[in-house]
């Protein structure tokens, strides 16, 4: 057991085709900090589940996948954290593989999504989530784990923004998504129109953890009572898994404050499915 890359992913960087990377930083959690600690939990917590998945018949061992560690940041520095992402995620999509990154907070995503925006031109985000993070700015600062979808509409606009299982947010940015994004309240029971409009288009997907309900994964951040339960979560990732999927993320696990460690391997089987649903 290698207890330094997630169970499976121990292929060279050269002949893997999906490439793993931590992005530990948590530097505007608004409620509980923590999320930083989750991609060395998992490594190591990945030990106690298979790599095989029965849901989808497929095994990490099928599959490319070289986990490459953490990303070393700055701290209290966002604008920082979020070029060195952009920098990674664009060198290993210019070496022709497929990015896969594990949070950290959510805020993470605008760092991989900005290098593949200018990668695609054509890219869509499927977002699944308790929150819907599209507020214009927290506690005065654009860039936080609350504004991270607004800041992805900033560089993909109307359209292009598919959100499922949200069940969070003030007002007004609830409001201001039903004019400028695609939002499935509470869970993700029609999927198949994102699958549908995002057919012929490279996609990202973006899996905040918290859209599990939080008797599933208490282990977050900002947990939210009313989510999904892990079966519908892997249902949804199963139906999008046919699309140009060309990069994804998991995030928001905060592992200590679930001591039981139930949370961290809810994640570990999350990021499994991920892995060979996109492989």
């Amino acid at each position: 057991m290698n207890h330094n890359v997630f169970i499976g992913c121990d292929k060279e960087y050269k002949d893997a085709g999906i490439v793993l990377f931590g992005a530990p930083f948590d530097g505007t959690a608004s409620f509980r900090p923590g999320a930083r600690f989750a991609p060395q939990a998992m490594r190591l917590c990945s030990d106690g589940i298979e790599t095989y998945s029965p849901y989808q018949n497929k095994d990490l061992s099928d599959i490319s996948v070289c986990d490459i560690g953490d990303l070393e940041f700055p701290f209290g520095e966002p604008q920082a954290v979020l070029d060195i992402i952009e920098q990674k995620t664009a060198a290993i999509v210019s070496d022709e593989k497929l990015p896969v990154m594990i949070g950290g907070e959510h805020l993470v995503s605008l760092g991989a999504v900005r290098a593949l925006a200018q990668k695609y031109s054509g890219l869509h985000v499927i977002h699944l989530d308790a929150h819907a993070d599209l507020r214009n700015e927290y506690l005065g600062q654009k860039l936080s784990h609350a504004t991270v979808m607004r800041r992805i509409w900033d560089i993909l606009g109307d359209g292009r923004i598919f959100q499922y299982g949200i069940r969070s947010g003030d007002r007004e940015e609830i409001l201001w998504g039903r004019h400028h994004v695609h939002t499935r309240m509470f869970n993700c029971g029609d999927i198949e129109h994102a699958v549908k409009k995002t057919q012929d288009m490279p996609v990202y997907l973006s899996i905040d953890l918290d859209v599990l309900d939080s008797s599933v994964l208490p282990g977050t951040g900002t947990p939210e009572a009313g989510g999904i339960g892990f079966a519908e979560l892997v249902e949804a990732i199963k139906k999008i898994s046919p699309l140009h999927i060309v990069g994804a993320d998991l995030n928001e696990l905060s592992p200590h404050y679930d001591p039981s460690g139930a949370s961290t391997m809810a994640a570990c089987k999350a990021l499994r499915e991920l892995l060979v649903a996109v492989g």
